[in-house]
């Protein structure tokens, strides 16, 4: 017998010194048991499951065993007891290629990596286990003693270990499958569950491909904290703006307002910083950065949106910075007098020459980028040391430009604001902003990171940190040294001593007052200030040039790996080309060249004062979002948010967000719409599609958690009649296969009330319990595709009217519990056992005694169309009840029309094909069309039945145009046979249709009834178009009816008059369900009224789209099964649709307000 077990995980430590001893008795057991050649030389997910046989009494040992024992010492005695029931495991250890040709049994060459489980049962190494057709190792488990070391018994438990909670094969290790509940709890003989996956971690389409690349860990570049996040970030924090713009805001702002103009950035990025480090830390990262954490957080309708707009910005940053780049350049070419072109053109020519280099330095991968970046920050820093030193030595050539180095009264002068040129507080800010942006450097690579839950959150932090202060002491020292305005003019100097001096400039004996009309120094006029303070000017160039290229190169990374991770998502299905990795480093070589493209074609516009704002404002709603995920996930309080980060805040985050939104609206009121107008589309976009992902995100979470408090809520509130609605248990079988059922009843519960999908499943358990949890998920998922608002609850019982009554009593949640039982009308009723006959009519007294109203749904064509989904699949299957990997699995056992789908279809005597292991390579069954159709084996044509039955199982899928529905409301059952019309004439497909009322009366008083009637519908504001009073209900129907009703009973009459009294009690006894002469003759009227209404029906109603009618009611215990089934049988045969309903005789209509 082959039960698969999963490979089971190592220990946890071993004993000291052991772990020599334990690999050589592994290889001498491998030796023993038969040699340790032709092992596989690598693991394969495949790989991981081993045998196990069962041990015969005295089964022979490796000859090393008793040496082992002793060796091994403390359970030596062991060995020596009896054999019964003892597991042996065929093993193949997979790691024998790691090894020297010297040891060819142990463990990998790691060490201390050959594992025993929970004293297990299995030794193994992390290599997988495997069972193909290798040499195979015995291992007698009863006697390896170093198992029972771990808890000291046999078992095949698997310890704890991280390699069960892996997803896929990625480079980080291998996906280990623990033994699954089966294999532990089944008996031994039996089949185990074949599939591994556990909750929720089927492969998405996503984490499919993810798997099916597994790269070389060989050659992989992987990055610190420092390397990867922290110079990242402070590179693209320090923007151009510290060099040419930030004097400019302490001339404009003043020193005190400018520190708060920075400090207001700074708490905008730091609560920022915290909330990504929460997320970071909240599981492993992968590529994709600001994407990742947004789309695995608030699901794949934010993440697809963000994701692209902060690709795109990042693209175009890449523009931006390498302008301004070439703007400083062709300043300097401007200054020495050599222009190529034009300022325009020459800008264009250099941007473009910058970018290409650029991309060479990303293309040759990223450790060159990553030099590069090193390269850039030490330059840049030492510009800033230039600057600093510059500031303590002031030359008598800079004081006419307004430098005299720190002086009290220049600070004193430059700390209040002194705003100029319709500047303000806010369009300072909005033009500093920008520079506090590219905290999410780190974060874009995260990919690349060797781990990035500890290093976004050091790096970007920090980085913060030290870019704030940095800041903070430039603008200080700026304002302290250097005036606001100045001529650099020599003679500008004051020879005499002047006593009403106001400005410093004045103070330090320096006349500026000529600057009212315009100067060219000074803070406020001159934006090279740092480079006129610093000690050697060029540095100063230098660091501009670091600072711009830093943060175009690390711009034109992250674009591509965020757009190659969006892509991988699939989100949006027509970028899939971008998704395609390249070399050791899965590079988006064609991410590369598409942010190229988009850069260069920017450059080259060249009026990046417009996309300035747009591009800081799409950075924005990325922070912004990722600040809303933090207190989204808090709120949701899903058992899966616990980051390892404990410093955030949900409340923080919160406000976090709401001052991104308002910053957005500080820099650019109108470019924070545009970014709110295409944020919005693209999430309803994303919405729309549905990709079909799942990532366990806040969204599900709060989803869950607000349905969970509503279903509370609900339930504390009393039933009122007013509010009632129809919540509908429909026994259908597997929901594909009763179409027109399904149909029918979701047009008038869709949006009104609740619908289960009834599946009783049948048969040996151990089958129906798999069934169960993959039908499950298949099912729910075919309902969801097909736009059904349902819900799919399977069961299992030993009969249906078991699995009925555990559905009627157990399905719903509080007030959200099914009040209505909807069944088919069981069409071979005649042909079948009667037995099922005795089952399916106590459904429905088991529905009246838990208070149930029951719907019977007849379509003359029948019901059920199971039998036609892959039917040409029957004959090859039927013969091999063991065959595993087949696509469509078939009930082939007696009970096969008991089993899977209920048995009120017209063909459960004919074998049910049900569509099991239909799935697609992600595990994922795809929608099911109706009729499957294999294009691979040929389809014989369906005959004219089953052609009509397939157009029937539609019908109700199409408008029905200008017709009647007919509602023979001849018993009050509290208005649920008037409720269902009308609540079908309330959806689109059914508008057009209008109610006709038949009741039953008296021929004496049909206008005082049809009166009566009208005044009641009028009062429930129903509208009708006829009311019809019948008085001729009661009239004897024609002979020729009553005879072929006669007829249709025969076989189910016990004639005990015929018998002798004791054979007929027997007979009665063992058959319940047959008619006796005596019930026959009690229920002659009502068996008379039967057939008459179905002549009335034929006459009045055949041309009706649907037709509604009050069911007949049979008392328990005195009607037989047999003669209420032909009751149903002769009431509603030849006729359209049919719907037989009954109330539980409580008001379910009210004509008060």
């Amino acid at each position: 017998m082959e039960g698969k077990q999963q490979q089971l995980p190592p220990p946890g430590p071993a004993v000291p010194g052991a772990a020599g001893e334990e690999r050589r008795s592994e290889e001498g057991k491998d030796e023993a048991g038969g040699g340790a050649l032709g092992r596989p030389l690598g693991p394969t997910p495949s790989q991981s499951r081993f045998q196990v046989d069962l041990v015969a009494e005295g089964a022979g040992r490796p000859a090393e065993e008793p040496r082992k024992a002793s060796g091994e010492g403390g359970a030596a005695g062991k060995g020596s007891e009896e054999a019964k029931g003892r597991f042996r495991v065929n093993f193949v250890d997979p790691s024998a290629g790691d090894e020297s040709p010297g040891e060819p049994g142990g463990g990998s060459s790691e060490g201390g990596n050959v594992s025993f489980q929970n004293g297990g049962d299995t030794v193994l190494s992390e290599g997988s286990l495997h069972s193909g057709g290798h040499h195979h190792y015995y291992y007698d488990t009863h006697t390896n003693t170093y198992y029972l070391r771990t808890f000291g018994h046999n078992t095949m438990d698997a310890v704890p270990r991280i390699d069960h909670y892996r997803h896929t094969a990625a480079d980080l290790g291998e996906k280990l499958i623990r033994p699954s509940l089966a294999e532990l709890h089944d008996e031994l003989d039996k089949e185990p569950f074949e599939d591994g996956y556990a909750n929720g971690e089927e492969g998405t389409p996503a984490g499919e491909a993810a798997a099916t690349y597994a790269p070389d860990s060989k050659g992989v570049v992987k990055f610190g904290w420092i390397k990867g996040v922290l110079v990242r970030c402070m590179l693209n924090i320090w923007g151009v703006m510290l060099f040419i713009r930030l004097s400019w805001i302490v001339g404009q702002a003043g020193i005190g307002l400018s520190v708060l103009v920075i400090g207001m950035a700074t708490v905008v990025t730091t609560i920022t910083g915290l909330s990504t480090s929460a997320i970071a830390t909240n599981g492993f990262v992968r590529g994709g950065g600001a994407y990742y954490l947004i789309s695995r957080s608030l699901g794949p309708e934010f993440g697809g949106a963000i994701g692209l707009i902060f690709a795109f910005a990042n693209a175009v940053a890449v523009a931006m910075y390498v302008v301004g780049f070439a703007e400083t350049v062709v300043e300097l070419l401007k200054e020495n007098g050599t222009l190529m072109v034009d300022e325009m053109n020459d800008i264009r020519i250099i941007g473009a020459i910058t970018v290409v280099i650029l991309l060479g330095i990303s293309v040759a991968g990223m450790e060159w980028e990553a030099k590069a970046q090193i390269v850039l920050l030490v330059i840049l820093i030492l510009a800033i040391g230039d600057f600093v030193i510059g500031t303590f030595i002031p030359l008598d050539s800079k004081k006419p430009k307004g430098f005299f180095g720190y002086k009290a009264e220049i600070f004193m002068e430059n700390f209040g604001p002194d705003f100029r040129h319709e500047e303000t507080f806010f369009s300072v800010f909005a033009i500093f902003f920008p520079a506090a942006t590219g905290i999410l450097a780190g974060a874009n690579i995260s990919g690349d990171l060797a781990d990035p839950q500890s290093a976004i959150p050091k790096g970007t932090l920090l980085a913060i940190f030290i870019t704030t202060l940095v800041y903070v002491g430039i603008a200080v020292s700026v304002g302290s040294c250097v005036v606001r305005d100045a001529t650099g003019n020599v003679n500008n100097t004051i020879v005499t001593e002047l006593t009403n001096c106001t400005t410093a400039a004045c103070k330090l004996n320096y006349d500026f007052s000529s600057c009212q009309t315009g100067c060219q120094y000074g803070l406020m006029n001159n934006f090279q200030v740092m480079s006129m303070v610093s000690g050697f000017a060029p540095l100063i160039s230098a660091g501009i040039f670091s600072a711009t290229l830093s943060s175009a190169l690390a711009s034109l990374v992250s674009a591509p790996k965020i757009f190659q991770a969006l892509c991988k998502d699939n989100i949006y299905p027509g970028f899939q080309m971008f998704a395609k990795g390249y070399g050791k480093n899965n590079e988006p070589l064609r991410g590369y060249l598409l942010t190229f493209l988009i850069a260069l074609g920017f450059i080259l516009i060249a009026e990046l004062n417009v996309i300035a704002p747009i591009i800081s404002n799409f950075f924005l709603a990325s922070y912004a979002l990722i600040n809303f995920s933090v207190f989204h996930a808090s709120l949701a309080k899903s058992p899966g948010w616990r980051p390892a980060f404990k410093y955030y805040n949900m409340w923080i985050s919160l406000v976090g967000a709401i001052l991104c939104c308002i910053v957005m609206f500080v820099i650019n009121w109108w470019a924070a719409l545009l970014t709110y107008v295409i944020v919005l589309g693209l999430y309803i976009y994303v919405t729309y599609k549905k990709p079909d992902v799942n990532w366990g995100s806040s969204t599900q979470a709060l989803t869950y958690l607000n349905a969970l408090q509503h279903s509370i809520r609900l339930s504390g509130v009393e039933d009122h009649v007013k509010n009632f609605r129809p919540q509908c248990l429909i026994m259908t079988g597997a929901p594909n296969a009763r179409p027109a059922l399904l149909h029918l009843v979701h047009a008038f519960t869709k949006n009104v009330g609740l619908m289960i999908c009834g599946h009783v499943h049948m048969g040996p358990r151990r089958q129906a319990m798999k069934e169960l949890s993959t039908d499950l998920a298949k099912y729910q998922r075919w309902l969801i595709k097909n736009k059904m608002k349902a819900f799919y609850a399977p069961v299992h019982a030993e009969d249906l009217r078991d699995g009925g009554q555990y559905l009627m009593q157990a399905a719903g949640l509080g007030r959200m519990r099914p009040n209505t039982l909807v069944v088919g009308f069981k069409k071979n009723w005649r042909e079948g056992d009667m037995r099922d006959v005795e089952t399916y009519i106590n459904l429905f007294h088991d529905a009246f005694d838990i208070q149930y109203g029951v719907v019977v749904i007849r379509l003359k064509e029948g019901l059920d169309i199971s039998h036609l989904q892959g039917q040409e699949l029957l004959s090859s299957q039927e013969k091999s009840p063991c065959t595993k990997d087949v696509i469509v699995k078939v009930d082939y056992s007696k009970k096969a029309e008991r089993d899977t789908s209920i048995a009120f279809a017209p063909s459960s005597s004919e074998r049910t094909a049900t569509l099991h292991k239909e799935e697609d390579e992600d595990g994922k069954s795809p929608t099911q069309p109706l009729l499957k159709k294999d294009s691979k084996s040929p389809s014989s044509p369906l005959n004219l039945a089953d052609q009509r039955l397939l157009d029937a199982s539609t019908q109700f899928q199409k408008k029905q145009g200008k017709s009647n529905i007919d509602v023979w409301w001849l018993f009050d059952d509290g208005g649920l046979t008037l409720l269902i019309p009308y609540l079908l004439t309330t959806k689109k497909k059914w508008k057009d249709c209008k109610i006709r009322v038949f009741i039953g009366g008296k021929i004496n008083r049909i206008d005082h009834d049809r009166r009566a009637m009208a005044t009641l519908l009028s009062k429930f504001r129903i509208d009708f178009s006829d009311i019809m009073v019948l008085g001729d209900i009661n009239t004897k129907p024609k002979k020729e009816n009553i005879a072929a009703f006669e007829e249709m009973i025969e076989p189910f009459r016990l004639h005990e008059d015929d018998k002798e009294q004791e054979v007929a009690d027997k007979m009665k006894e063992d058959e319940p369900w047959r008619i006796t002469d005596n019930e026959l003759e009690l229920y002659k009227t009502k068996t008379y009224r039967q057939i008459r209404l179905n002549e009335l029906l034929k006459e009045h109603s055949s041309t009706a789209n649907i037709i509604v009618m009050s069911l007949p009611v049979a008392r328990k215990g005195a009607v037989s099964s047999a003669l209420y089934m032909a009751w149903l049988e002769a009431l509603s045969k030849d006729l359209p649709p049919i719907l037989l309903v009954r109330g539980n005789h409580q008001s379910v209509l009210t004509f008060y307000s």
